[in-house]
Formats: C-alpha cells, structure tokens, sequence
C-alpha cells in the first residue's frame, strides 16, 4: 500500500496551488511547519472544506455535496463514500489526536497518526506509514502554534519543517462541513469498537446535513454532532453477519433525543468522559455480503431543526 502522508501530501500541494480560489491562507510556523488556514484568519468555504474532507481520507474516499431538505428547509448535505474504510477512516480520518498543552487545545486527525500508529486500530488493520512528510488536520479554537506543531512532529518522527498542518474551527463552513463528512467514519470507528474486524468492511457511503455556522465553537461542537446523531445515514457492505448491529445507530444510546450541546455542557465539555455509543449516525443500512440485509435507527429532523433554528 502507497503511503497515506504521501497521497494527503498532493493534496496538499493542490491547495497551496490555490489558495486564493479556495479563500484559505499558507504561511510558515517560526519552527518552518507549513500552516495551511481554512478559516480561522479567512473564509474559506464549502470547496476548501471539500478539499479539506479529501485531505483527512488521504485522497481514498470520493466527497461532494447535494442539495436536500431537513424539515423542509433546503441544506446541503455532504456525500462521502470510500471502497478502503480501514485505511482512509480508521487509519486516516478518525480524530483521536489530543493535542493538549502549550496554551493549545484541539483534535488531530488524518494521515500523520498513521506516522505514529499509537492507536490499537493500527495493528488491527495491519498498516503504520513510512513516509519523510505528515500531514495532519487540526480542528481548534485557534490556529496551531510552533510548539504544538513541534510535538506533533515528534510523535510523527519527522522533522517540524517537514510537517502539514491543516487547521481550521469548527465554527466556520469548512469545519462544519469536514465533520458532517465523518458520518461514514463514525459508523466504521463503532462497528469496529463493537468487536467487528475492520477488514470485514468492503465499502461505506454516508451523507449528513451540513449544519448551519455558529457564532461559537461551543454552540458549532453541538449543531455539528446534531447533524450526525440526528441527520447521518450510512451504507455499508460487510462479509460478516455480527450479532450487535443494532448497537450501531445513535438511537441506541440511552441520551439519544438530547441536543448535543446540552450533553457537551453535563460533562463540562469532556469528550472524554462521553460513552462512545453517542459518537454514531442517526441510521444505518447494513448489507451482508450473500446474507441478510439490516436497517436500522431513524433520522429526526425535529431535533434538527431546533438545533439549526430552522
């Protein structure tokens, strides 16, 4: 398999190239990592996100946008599908990067965990990556400083000058959008915590409703978990039957049909401290290859509404 930071790399080249057409920003960290803004110092959009989306999956998943309705309303909903879920989801998109220090506070996701491959799903999948450049997603309040940037690039084992760091708030139409594109990833990373081999699961489509932009990252961490937990419908293909499929949807969790903002305030905005079931689609289609196909959970286009203050 081609290196993940190798295929996330010409994308990022591709964004550099267009900077300007995409509204984001490049510039240099003191320790010469190369920040690529899209949209904490400038707009960026629904393209940038796109691209952005593209960026986490090391180029394996196809992303796009259609319109559809949520009570109604018309919204974009954004499409991602990918036939290599263990790689471009597990290994790649999942941001379970806690970057914490240096007056810094955020999530990583993407191809330069796979650098490091700390996490257990690494050897479960078979893959670490071997590669002289990191590419990585950083979801924060703020930019990303020189000694976050440095840390990272120790866990990689790369050199700062040699690390990518793409960053970007939830609070803005990129951010909404790259974490409407994770319905499919959510889907994967709980099949995967339930029991099930990662290597079982042949292809994953998803959509979800992008939610509109908040006024705050707390009110955007709320209204962007809303629109999985409450709007995300995935696909997936297996070759395995699994007794516990029905655990999959966000339907199944005992604070199903309770904001996320609301749940993200009892626990003082401890993700940590949330049970891992709430991470998960509002419904799911599982197709067995040669056995029974499962439909499960619903959407609510209530609590969404509310949410997005349709």
């Amino acid at each position: 398999m081609d290196s993940l930071n190798r295929m996330a790399l010409e994308l990022v080249e591709e964004a550099i190239d267009f900077t300007d057409e995409l509204g984001i920003e490049v510039r240099e960290l003191d320790n010469e990592a190369t920040l690529l803004d899209f949209g904490h110092r400038v707009p960026g959009g629904i393209e940038a996100g796109l691209l952005l989306a593209e960026i986490q999956t090391a180029g394996l998943a196809t992303v796009q946008t259609r319109m559809d309705t949520v009570a109604d309303a018309p919204l974009p909903h954004v499409e991602l599908t990918t036939d290599r879920p263990a790689l471009a989801l597990l290994c790649s998109q999942t941001a379970d990067w806690e970057l914490s220090g240096h007056e810094f506070e955020g999530l990583g996701s993407g191809p330069a965990r796979a650098l490091a491959a700390e996490a257990e799903i690494f050897s479960r999948v078979g893959y670490a990556d071997e590669f002289d450049f990191g590419v990585l997603a950083v979801e924060s309040d703020d930019p990303p400083t020189p000694a976050i940037a440095t840390e990272i690039a120790e866990r990689a084992g790369i050199e700062p000058r040699s690390l990518f760091l793409a960053t970007t708030p939830t609070a803005s139409l990129a951010g909404s959008l790259t974490v409407a594109a994770r319905a499919a990833e959510l889907a994967t990373v709980r099949l995967t915590d339930l029991g099930y081999d990662p290597l079982d699961i042949r292809s994953v489509s998803a959509s979800a409703p992008l939610a509109p932009v908040s006024g705050s990252e707390a009110s955007a961490m709320g209204r962007t978990n809303d629109a999985l937990a409450y709007g995300g419908q995935v696909h997936l293909t297996v070759t395995e039957e699994f007794d516990r499929f029905d655990e999959l949807p966000s339907t199944a969790a005992d604070e199903y049909g309770t904001p996320f903002e609301s749940i993200f305030e009892s626990v003082d905005w401890s993700v940590a401290d949330l049970p891992g079931g709430l991470f998960a689609p509002a419904q799911l289609t599982v197709d067995v290859v040669g056995g029974p196909t499962h439909v499960l959970g619903g959407t609510n286009d209530e609590l969404l509404a509310d949410s997005f203050d349709l």
